[in-house]
């Protein structure tokens, strides 16, 4: 029993202390410098700690360290979200909305013209919506060439042809690279973009080279009704109250999950939710996809990265990629 708990204190201690490196590399102030020395005096104080534990066989160490992480834990409690930052072109701006009725006033909908990640015009608009005339409600899958991960958004239609796209995503500081690692370690705040399709949809396929999919979801009015009330809510909610984004339990997936739990709460939860790229079998076993047709099919009729590229200034974006997304897809959605 004394040996098990000296391994178990020991895989603890070590787990526990590669988070630690983790979080002051990621959260240390200052420069690459100040977070290689402070992750470095922190690692090696952990394997003072072990070999010392080793040499004298004691459990006191344990007890050295189990403080010192309270400390750091500590100090990780003070690193609040905020919206007050120098924040990248492309999420300078917080979209909020206002909610009367059937009428929805969206402020800071994204419209930029892109010519490069660099190289846009920056528009930001106020767009009006009614929720009477929502007709879709599409997914949109962008994958960069990782197996099983991609990015979610949500594509709203009306019956006048307009789209707007609800996308959850990590607000970036100027000059702020994405890593995933550092998604878990408060490295991001969270923002909800609004966008226009000729925006987000092409500058993932055309500009960052991504490789995009649109699936049809099946819901009722009144669930996309719901669904597009809930992102407002969501929004707003950011606008008053910063959050960091986090990789596995706050990202592009698992929000538009919680969302959709409101309306329906039986929905099962599922290792897609992590696995962005598998959503579209979890949609499909779920019912939330055209089951009378094949999803090797749909997955093929969505396919818009070729109609994309191809598309020019002049043509009706939204319109040029659909070209056979709704092809055997008339039931997909219930109105």
């Amino acid at each position: 029993m004394r040996l098990i708990s000296y391994v178990l204190a020991v895989v603890v201690t070590v787990l526990t202390a590669v988070w630690g490196a983790l979080a002051i590399w990621y959260q240390c102030p200052g420069g690459s410098v100040s977070r290689w020395v402070a992750s470095l005096i922190w690692c090696a104080f952990v394997l003072g700690l072990l070999a010392f534990a080793w040499i004298r066989r004691s459990g006191l160490p344990f007890a050295g360290y189990a403080l010192a992480f309270l400390m750091l834990m500590l100090w990780w409690g003070t690193l609040k979200p905020s919206n007050t930052r120098v924040w990248s072109d492309d999420v300078a701006q917080l979209m909020t909305g206002t909610i009367n009725g059937n009428q929805v006033t969206v402020q800071n909908v994204r419209n930029f013209s892109w010519r490069s990640d660099e190289d846009f015009d920056p528009h930001w608009e106020t767009r009006s919506y009614d929720l009477d005339r929502l007709t879709s409600a599409d997914l949109v899958l962008s994958s960069w060439g990782v197996p099983a991960i991609a990015h979610a958004m949500i594509s709203f239609g009306f019956d006048n042809g307009s789209f707007v796209v609800f996308s959850v995503e990590i607000r970036k500081q100027r000059g702020q690279a994405f890593s995933a690692i550092g998604g878990f370690f408060k490295e991001y705040e969270q923002t909800i973009v609004a966008a226009d399709e000729r925006d987000i949809i092409r500058v993932r396929t055309n500009i960052r080279g991504e490789d995009d999919h649109i699936y049809r979801l099946r819901m009722t009015k009144s669930d996309m009704r719901a669904l597009f009330i809930a992102y407002i809510d969501a929004a707003n909610r950011l606008a008053r109250k910063p959050a960091f984004y986090n990789s596995a339990t706050s990202n592009c997936t698992t929000l538009v999950y919680r969302m959709a739990k409101q309306i329906e709460p039986g929905l099962p939860l599922d290792s897609s939710l992590l696995l962005t790229g598998r959503l579209p079998q979890y949609l499909y076993r779920i019912g939330a996809l055209d089951k009378q047709v094949p999803l090797d099919v749909l997955t093929e009729r969505g396919h818009i990265t070729e109609r994309a590229l191809a598309s020019s200034p002049d043509e009706n974006f939204s319109q040029v990629i659909r070209a056979s997304v709704d092809q055997g897809n008339s039931a997909a959605a219930t109105h």
